[in-house]
């Protein structure tokens, strides 16, 4: 389930941020999150499945449009459906708005969206 990134979950965002290929960096770490922290149109959520915190994704909240800065998930659990169901929580959570993606997740993004509509 999606739940909403606070201050106490730092340290696992930044390293499921750090499987971001543009966020190796650690102070390109630091700023992502720093402006996570402080700015209301970027938003971050963390995946939960029971105790464990196993992927992330981040948007910018716009007029209608939720962009997509960021999805990860831990290595050892890809391929399981993660990614898709992170974008259709998101989808729920904001019922009317759309989803896009950054150019860094283009690439992730349209391959869980060919995944769900295989699935239909």
């Amino acid at each position: 389930m999606l739940i909403r990134y606070k201050k106490n979950f730092e340290k696992i965002a930044m390293g499921l941020l750090s499987f971001m290929p543009n966020e190796k960096d650690v102070k390109k770490l630091q700023q992502s999150i720093k402006i996570y922290e402080t700015d209301p149109e970027w938003q971050l959520f963390l995946w939960r499945e029971g105790e464990d915190i196993i992927g992330l994704v981040g948007v910018i909240k716009g007029n209608e449009v939720l962009e997509i800065q960021h999805i990860s998930v831990n290595p050892s659990h890809r391929d399981q459906g993660v990614g898709k169901a992170m974008i259709l929580a998101l989808k729920e959570m904001y019922p009317n708005f759309t989803v896009t993606a950054n150019e860094y997740t283009t690439s992730f993004y349209s391959r869980c969206m060919e995944d769900m509509e295989d699935a239909q």
